[in-house]
């Protein structure tokens, strides 16, 4: 009995990763800096002949309104009264004037390093990236210009000098912050298009994981979006695909796992917490209810037995600096059958 629970764990896990029709040639297995490599090969493409002036029209299909087909929404919008915090407008109104809807440059031009360059329509490359291009209020974006993002809390306003980007909004800019810097590297640190504290050991701003976790991917509108820019540009934005990724890579709070295959869930009879996961050299293991005669056995993702230990008390803790980097299913058993199990994360 022990060993099918185990098998169904891991087959169902096999299933799920395979689904991921985009990253088959992705090691999905790495941690950290490892994966961040592979992310960035994936969607490292030269796209010459996708220009700026392609995104007025990409962004009427990308942007547009589920609520209405004859809308795009408008990142930082909150309101269907006044103008300017419009957050839905009819697809006609692109221009330059009062409240017509422009392209926003998310990642701000000119706080790349060094800076994206003009808005000629003929330009090509990281000024016409489409991920990072959104639908906006001609004043909106004027209001928000080259700031900073910034932590904050109700709709988009300055907040000391920087930007709050809006409740409704966050989670977009966080993912859309987190594309722009693995897909370019050290030119769109997050550092450079936002503030606060970075996520201890890494280069990524706690507040974007943070707002990664709080807005949850919207997944109409979101989806929307990467489903057409893979077809229309040549590739996606994997932390739209899969929030729980930048957990994988940076560390922070866990992010929603919207596969079902890479992060932390509890699948069997009892739940036990597992801290930290992702973790480096040692883990704390508590089961909800006190049992004798158990084991904490680690497997790697093809069912190989890599460590065991018995589980004696509340609050084990278990060394695991020997392993690799990677991902690994933990599980709690009794003689009989397999009591519990969870993935454990190792960078």
């Amino acid at each position: 009995m022990r060993t099918i629970q185990l098998l169904f764990c891991l087959s169902v896990t096999s299933i799920l990763f395979a689904q991921q029709s985009y990253y088959n040639n992705v090691n999905l297995s790495l941690t950290g800096e490892a994966l961040y490599n592979e992310l960035q090969e994936k969607i490292d493409i030269n796209n010459t002949t996708f220009t700026y002036g392609d995104v007025r029209d990409t962004m009427l299909e990308t942007d547009e309104d589920p609520d209405n087909s004859q809308n795009v929404l408008l990142i930082y919008g909150y309101s269907n009264s006044s103008c300017i915090p419009q957050r839905t407008r009819n697809k006609q109104e692109f221009g330059g004037n009062s409240c017509n809807f422009n392209r926003e440059h998310v990642f701000a031009r000119s706080n790349s390093d060094p800076e994206m360059g003009g808005t000629s329509n003929i330009y090509t490359g990281i000024v016409a990236d489409p991920h990072n291009l959104r639908s906006s209020d001609v004043q909106m974006n004027g209001s928000r210009g080259n700031k900073k993002f910034t932590a904050g809390s109700g709709t988009a306003a300055t907040v000391n000098g920087n930007w709050y980007p809006g409740d409704e909004w966050k989670g977009d800019v966080a993912r859309m912050m987190m594309y722009m810097y693995t897909r370019y590297g050290d030119r769109c640190l997050p550092s450079l298009n936002g503030t606060g504290a970075l996520q201890s050991g890494n280069s990524m701003l706690q507040v974007y994981l943070q707002w990664n976790v709080e807005d949850p991917v919207d997944s109409t509108f979101e989806d929307q979006r990467n489903n057409y820019l893979e077809n229309a540009y040549g590739n996606r934005n994997p932390f739209i695909d899969n929030p729980y990724l930048a957990t994988i890579i940076w560390g922070g709070a866990p992010a929603e796992d919207r596969w079902g295959t890479l992060g932390v869930g509890n699948n069997n009879e009892q739940s036990f917490t597992i801290y930290p996961n992702p973790a480096t050299d040692a883990i704390g293991i508590s089961l909800s209810d006190n049992q004798t005669n158990l084991s904490v056995i680690i497997y790697s993702v093809l069912g190989k037995k890599i460590k065991e230990i018995p589980y004696s008390k509340a609050n084990q803790t278990m060394d695991v600096s020997t392993l690799t980097s990677g991902i690994y299913i933990l599980t709690i058993e009794s003689p009989e059958k397999v009591i519990t199990s969870q993935k454990l994360v190792i960078k």
